[in-house]
């Protein structure tokens, strides 16, 4: 299980999360930013960062942002 970037991100694209991942698993991309799931270790600073509060575990994703999880997974599968 990997952390989830939603929508909040979307709006606010700030960064911070970033430059505090100690395993460099968090991508750019045209809209927002990305965890790999494959890479994130789950420390949790990303999440503890995000002035948005646009990053949740997987499994704690308010119901109304779940497509997010699949959103997030495509991005690393069509590169």
């Amino acid at each position: 299980m990997a952390f989830v970037i939603t929508s909040p991100c979307k709006t606010e694209k700030a960064g911070e999360c970033v430059e505090v991942c100690p395993v460099d698993c968090i991508e750019e991309g045209k809209d927002m930013f990305y965890i790999d799931p494959d890479i994130c270790i789950d420390c949790g600073a990303c999440e503890a960062v995000c002035p948005v509060e646009a990053i949740y575990m997987e499994d704690e994703v308010p119901e109304e942002e779940t497509e997010y999880i699949a959103l997030n997974r495509k991005f690393f599968e069509d590169r």
